[in-house]
């Protein structure tokens, strides 16, 4: 499909906007971007398209708020700050949509909405409500009471899937089934180098597949003294998310003057990722919505039969246990040289899990555990999601 077909036939999109493209370099909104945003959504929706709104800027704010010299660095102080911003964010989109004839509703979300199973499907039901409602859902990270985003993980071996809004968005347009993934930022894209160190960097309009050199790119510092906490890395990763739920991604530069309405009239902005097949429901929960704080790495015999079949994985294929895990956790699978190549759910924790590792699936008979064996394999085969590779 060529990518104006692509655009025009999305029905649910998913926009986020970040804080360096919502925010005045010296501090405040810049209103006559936010406005534009706001005018150029209310027009996708009266066209049929439904739109959901991931948005940064409440710490921001309340630090403009608050007349603070800079970025605090302390997390109580920036749990402050976003208690404050947000509520004038959202007073901001409301009066802003309102005038637009839209309504709005604010969505607030922490990483256990999407980890616990039971409350990712209620907060899909809610979603899917007020989009059926003609209702904008405008959401954002519960900086108050959560700190995955405003806190650094730095434990050896925990894979974040929910720290930023980048990835927010496309877990978001992932569990949301969404057509198109629209990350605004202040870059006009990706690049085959740092636009910043020269003008030999050039822009790529297109990225059919996820290569380790697309990857590659994205591994520029993020500039502490700007305001956004992404940097183009989040939004890689981000793309990459969204493309293999099936969602079409873009990454465009958000000061681009009308950079809605000139993405959706067919010109050629920014980077468009092209979709992949998609993971059913349940394996793109499997696949991103937890944080991963344990691997099973497995031999090249376990590896193949797991990519080349239907088989699960059993406990004479895994080499060694990385971290702890109780039954019905989401770990990692990786292979010898640990690279991560697919997410499961366990049958069995990890203590379990060490004394049967490289034994024959008869062994599972004999476990030390008060819960005795469960099944004969340590992740079924449906519960497994592949990544890309």
């Amino acid at each position: 499909m060529d990518r104006e077909s692509l655009i025009k036939d999305a029905s649910r999109i998913v926009i986020k906007l970040g804080t360096a493209v919502l925010m005045k370099d010296e501090g405040g909104i810049a209103l006559s971007r936010f406005y534009s945003f706001v005018e150029s959504i209310a027009e996708l929706m009266k066209a049929g398209k439904e739109v959901l709104l991931v948005t940064s800027g409440a710490v921001g704010l309340g630090v403009r708020t608050l007349n603070l010299p800079g970025k605090p660095k302390d997390l109580p102080l920036k749990q402050a700050c976003a208690a404050v911003g947000q509520g004038r964010l959202m007073s901001l989109y409301n009066d802003a949509f309102e005038k637009a004839d839209v309504v709005a509703a604010q969505v607030l979300l922490t990483e256990e909405d999407f980890s616990n199973r039971k409350r990712y499907l209620n907060l899909r039901s809610t979603i899917s409500e007020l989009l059926a409602l003609k209702v904008l859902p405008i959401i954002n990270e519960n900086d108050t009471v959560s700190t995955a985003e405003l806190e650094l993980l730095k434990e050896e071996g925990v894979k974040v899937n929910f720290g930023d809004n980048d990835k927010l968005s496309a877990l978001v347009a992932s569990k949301m089934d969404a057509d198109l993934l629209i990350i605004l930022t202040d870059v006009e894209g990706l690049y085959t180098a740092d636009p910043r160190l020269g003008p030999a960097a050039e822009l790529i309009s297109l990225v059919e597949t996820f290569t380790p050199e697309i990857e590659q790119l994205g591994q520029s510092k993020v500039d502490a003294s700007k305001p956004g906490r992404g940097g183009i890395n989040t939004k890689i990763a981000a793309a990459k998310v969204a493309t293999q739920s099936g969602c079409a991604a873009i990454i465009a530069g958000g000061k681009v003057e009308g950079v809605i309405r000139r993405i959706f009239s067919g010109k050629e902005v920014g980077t468009l990722f092209l979709p992949g097949k998609g993971l059913s429901g349940k394996q793109r929960w499997i696949a991103f919505a937890t944080t991963v704080k344990a691997a099973l790495v497995v031999n090249s015999g376990a590896r193949t039969a797991l990519l080349g079949g239907k088989a699960s994985l059993l406990p004479a294929g895994v080499v060694a246990v990385k971290g702890n895990f109780d039954r019905g956790d989401v770990v990692s699978i990786e292979d010898e040289g640990g690279r991560e190549f697919a997410r499961g759910i366990v049958n069995y924790a990890s203590d379990e899990t060490r004394q049967v590792s490289g034994q024959s699936s008869d062994a599972l008979e004999n476990l030390v555990s008060p819960l005795g064996r469960n099944y004969d394999a340590l992740i079924t085969r449906d519960n497994i999601a592949f990544l890309e590779v």
